[in-house]
């Protein structure tokens, strides 16, 4: 036999030997194992183990755990009892997907892509964030500015404060109105690079009105903007 065959063989009879002191731990049943779990049963989902009287103690269905997060965070970002806490509740109802603070996160993301959108005058990227009034406003905007030569260079320093300030539900369409206090730096040049508007050193206080619409029945979670207003 050569070296080959024996060190084979050794690992062979280990094998078998392993094999059977694993049988003999593993293998006995003794009548009191306890089911295999289905990790997707409501029934196992919805229990928690014995209390210490002996009870079982029934945890909250993971929808109704859902809705207390979202009503807990609705009077987070406004008062209960208030005019906009009972609008964020019947929009939740009407779109159980709605998370405040996940749309004002979105909100102000979107804000300042659309305000450097269009101090570059991006037309490309303000038409995937805009509504089709909306759109035609700016890109107006723009092309008058172009028209007569100038250039409007903005730097965006950050938002101060977002706030939800009103929510419509009209039909199919959600609607959320948001009140943007930002800091801005923006200036406007004429064809012979002579400042006509703003300062390009001095940071002001921008607080904008922007409302955001949304089709519910649309499988896009985007939304758009629909409307604004400057705070003066």
């Amino acid at each position: 036999m050569g070296a080959n065959d024996f060190i084979t063989l050794f690992f062979l009879v280990a094998a078998v030997l392993i094999f059977l002191q694993l049988r003999s731990v593993l293998g006995r049943r003794t009548g009191h194992e306890k089911p295999p779990v289905d990790p997707f049963s409501a029934r196992d989902a919805a229990k928690a183990p014995a209390s210490d009287d002996g009870k079982v103690v029934t945890l909250p269905r993971r929808d109704q755990a859902d809705d207390e997060s979202r009503w807990t965070e609705i009077d987070a970002v406004s008062k209960p009892g208030t005019a906009l806490n009972d609008g964020l509740r019947e929009l939740v109802k009407a779109d159980p997907t709605f998370r405040p603070k996940e749309f004002l996160n979105g909100a102000r993301m979107a804000y300042e892509m659309i305000v450097m959108a269009f101090a570059d005058g991006d037309r490309k990227a303000l038409k995937n964030l805009l509504s089709k009034e909306v759109f035609e406003g700016f890109e107006a905007a723009i092309a008058d500015r172009e028209s007569r030569g100038e250039v409007v260079k903005s730097s965006f320093v950050g938002i101060d404060k977002a706030d939800i300030t009103q929510v419509l539900v009209k039909g199919h369409e959600e609607q959320v109105t948001v009140r943007i206090v930002s800091q801005l730096i923006s200036a406007t040049y004429d064809k012979a690079g002579t400042l006509v508007d703003g300062d390009a050193e001095t940071v002001a206080e921008v607080i904008d009105i922007w409302t955001f619409a949304r089709d519910m029945r649309s499988r896009d979670p985007n939304w758009k903007l629909v409307a604004t207003e400057s705070e003066q």
